[in-house]
């Protein structure tokens, strides 16, 4: 074997166990930066989850999930919030004075907004009644399932339950709560805590 052989065999050997521990470090690394993020049993058992809010403008909503559960969090609009004194004698628990250790757990939020910041409207998107979805019906106005002087808010479409831009169920309706508001916090102007509330 010529010398010039044997140093393309080293070089063929060389390159095939770079190659091979590149990818056992690669392999090995994955479970160790995955050991960083919360587990699936800590994401049901409540772990907090950190929410970016920069994007969200006026009037638009987005979903995150914490505890198993969607959690609806609402930039809302001056006329979304001006809507909730016109709902306020239409809602059947305005002041959120029912269940408020389930329902309204936080003192701060125990408000005409249920909020921390009336801008920001966070609730976990399931009805009271029987656990479905209700879906967003920010549009004001007359439509199907919706009253005519409809100001904005929500419709569970299961039995008919409708709730106000603070997630106030209105009255005579099945549900018999409002939406829960989850422990949450503002780690900054554009960032959220939901499942951990300030001390």
């Amino acid at each position: 074997m010529s010398e010039q052989q044997v140093d393309q065999s080293k070089r063929t050997w060389l390159i095939a166990s770079s190659c091979a521990g590149v990818a056992g470090g690669v392999v090995a690394a994955v479970p160790f930066v995955s050991s960083f993020q919360p587990s699936e049993r800590a994401r049901a058992s409540g772990a907090a989850v950190e929410v970016d809010i920069s994007k969200l403008h006026p009037g638009e909503m987005m979903i995150k999930e914490w505890r198993g559960k969607p959690v609806w969090i609402v930039r809302r609009t001056p006329e979304q919030l001006a809507s909730l004194k016109k709902t306020d004698a239409l809602v059947a628990d305005p002041k959120s004075v029912r269940k408020p250790d389930e329902v309204t757990p936080m003192e701060a939020t125990r408000n005409d907004w249920r909020s921390i910041k009336p801008e920001i409207l966070v609730v976990v998107g399931i009805c009271s009644h029987l656990g479905c979805s209700p879906s967003e019906k920010f549009v004001p106005g007359p439509q199907p399932s919706l009253p005519d002087d409809w100001t904005g808010g929500f419709l569970c479409p299961c039995h008919g339950s409708t709730f106000d831009m603070a997630g106030r169920v209105f009255k005579n309706k099945p549900a018999p709560d409002n939406l829960e508001v989850p422990p949450y916090t503002f780690l900054s102007d554009s960032r959220l805590l939901i499942g951990e509330a300030k001390a």
